[in-house]
C-alpha cells in the first residue's frame, strides 16, 4: 500500500492562498467605484451596470461548481492559473467595451469565471486538504482575512487610480496587476495531484452531491449563504451611489469600503478562530442577526460621514466572517475529499443572492428613485438567515460502507 502524499507546509499554503485572495477579492470589492464613471461616460443606466455585475455573480456561482469539481479531481493549480488569465482579459474588456453586451460579457461572464477559479471555493479546497483538521477553521479564517485586507488595501488604490488616470486606464492597469496571481498558483501545487495522479476517494462526485443535497443541514447552510450574498453585494456595489445621492462625497464611499475591508480582516480571523471552539451554527446565526440590526440602525440614524464609518466598521466585522465558518462546517460534516465542489454548490446559492441583491438595487432604483425597498429586504433576510442556521447539525455524517465495484 503506497504512503499518502506529503502535505504542503501550512505556511506556504497560507502565504500563497492569502496573496491570491488578496488580489482577486480586493479588485472585485472595488467594482462599485466604477458604477458612476462608467454609466456617465457611456450614457448607460445604473441598471445596465448592475445587470453586468449581477451576471458576474451568477456566472461566478455556476462556474464555481465546475471549478471545484476540476480542482478536487486534478488539483487547484490549473484552475487558479486559468482564472488569472480570465480575470486579466475581463478587466481589459471592461475598459474597452463600447456596448452593454460587450461590457456584460467582460465584467459578467469572464470575470465571473475568473473569480470562480481564484477565490474561496477552490482556495478552501486546498486548505482543507493540506491543513490539519484541528487548524482548518483557523486557516480558512486567515485566508478570508487576506481577502478583507485586499479590500482595505485595493479599494482606496482603485479610487486613486480612477481619479488620477481615468476609469479606462485604471482598469487596464488592474488587468496587468491581477496576472500576479499566476506565479502564486505554483505554491499551491498539491503533492497528491503530481504527475496527473488522482487521489483515491470513497465516493464518486454523484454520490457526494446526492448525499449533500439530501442532508437537511446542507440545505440550511445553503439557504443562509444566499442571504450573505444578497446583503454584501448590494451594499458593496450600491452604497457609493447611495451615499452620493444623499450629498456625501465620493471619498466617504471609498473610505467606507476600505473600513469594511479593514474591520473584516479582524472579523473573519476571529470568526475562523471561534469556529474551532464554538458551535458554528451559533456563530452564523449571530452574524446574520447582527447584520440585520446594523442595517436597521444605519437607516434610522442621521446620514453623516461619522454614521457611515461606524456602520462600515460594524459591517466589516460581519462582512465575510460567514465564509470560513460555513466552509469549515461543510468540511466537518462531509470531509474534504469533495470540499471544493460542495463549497461551490453552497457558494452558488450565495451568488444567486448576490445576483438578486445587485440587480434589484439597480432595477428598483431606476423605477422608484430609491434604494429603500432593498435595504428593508436585507434586514428581513438577515433575520431569516439567523433562524435557519440554528438547527444545523455539525457532527460528521455517518456513511454506510460502499461495496467494492458499486
Amino acid at each position: 500500500m503506497s504512503a499518502p502524499p506529503a502535505r504542503l507546509s501550512t505556511a506556504q499554503v497560507l502565504i500563497c492562498a492569502a496573496a491570491i485572495v488578496t488580489l482577486s477579492m480586493g479588485i472585485r470589492h472595488g467594482f462599485g467605484l466604477w458604477l458612476l464613471p462608467i454609466t456617465q461616460a457611456q450614457g448607460w443606466t445604473r441598471e445596465t451596470f448592475s445587470f453586468a455585475i449581477a451576471i458576474q455573480n451568477l456566472v461566478w456561482g455556476i462556474s464555481g461548481i465546475f471549478a471545484g469539481i476540476v480542482a478536487d479531481r486534478f488539483g487547484a493549480f490549473r484552475v487558479i492559473l486559468t482564472g488569472s488569465l480570465f480575470y486579466a482579459t475581463g478587466l481589459a474588456g471592461m475598459a474597452l467595451a463600447t456596448t452593454p453586451l460587450q461590457f456584460t460579457i467582460a465584467a459578467g461572464v469572464l470575470i465571473g469565471m475568473a473569480q470562480a477559479g481564484t477565490t474561496f471555493a477552490v482556495i478552501y479546497g486546498v486548505i482543507g486538504r493540506q491543513v490539519e483538521a484541528h487548524r482548518r477553521s483557523w486557516a480558512m479564517g486567515v485566508a478570508a482575512a487576506a481577502g478583507s485586507f485586499g479590500q482595505f488595501f485595493m479599494v482606496p488604490v482603485e479610487g486613486l487610480l480612477i481619479s488620477t488616470t481615468g476609469w479606462q486606464t485604471s482598469l487596464l492597469l488592474l488587468a496587468m496587476t491581477v496576472l500576479l496571481v499566476a506565479p502564486m498558483a505554483f505554491g499551491l501545487r498539491e503533492p497528491g495531484f503530481a504527475g496527473g495522479q488522482r487521489p483515491v476517494r470513497e465516493q464518486t462526485v454523484r454520490q457526494a452531491v446526492k448525499e449533500a443535497f439530501r442532508y437537511p443541514s446542507f440545505q440550511l447552510l445553503t439557504a443562509g449563504y444566499f442571504v450573505c450574498g444578497f446583503q454584501v453585494v448590494f451594499i458593496g456595489v450600491h452604497m457609493p451611489s447611495y451615499l452620493k445621492d444623499h450629498g456625501l462625497s465620493p471619498q466617504v464611499a471609498s473610505y467606507a469600503l476600505a473600513l469594511i475591508g479593514l474591520f473584516n480582516v479582524f472579523g473573519t480571523y476571529i470568526a475562523g478562530s471561534l469556529g474551532q471552539r464554538l458551535a458554528k451554527r451559533k456563530i452564523l446565526a449571530f452574524i446574520y442577526f447582527s447584520r440585520a440590526i446594523a442595517i436597521a440602525l444605519f437607516l434610522l440614524a442621521p446620514l453623516t460621514p461619522a454614521s457611515v464609518y461606524v456602520f462600515s466598521a460594524v459591517m466589516g466585522l460581519l462582512w465575510l466572517s460567514t465564509v470560513p465558518v460555513t466552509s469549515a462546517a461543510v468540511a466537518q460534516i462531509f470531509g474534504v475529499a469533495h470540499l471544493s465542489m460542495l463549497s461551490g454548490f453552497v457558494f452558488f446559492s450565495h451568488q444567486v443572492g448576490s445576483f438578486l441583491g445587485v440587480w434589484m438595487g439597480g432595477f428598483l432604483y431606476d423605477r422608484t428613485g430609491s434604494y429603500d425597498v432593498v435595504w428593508y429586504l436585507s434586514i428581513a433576510l438577515g433575520v431569516f438567515a439567523a433562524l435557519v442556521n440554528l438547527p444545523v447539525r455539525e457532527a460528521p455524517i455517518q456513511r454506510r460502507p460502499v461495496a467494492q465495484g458499486a
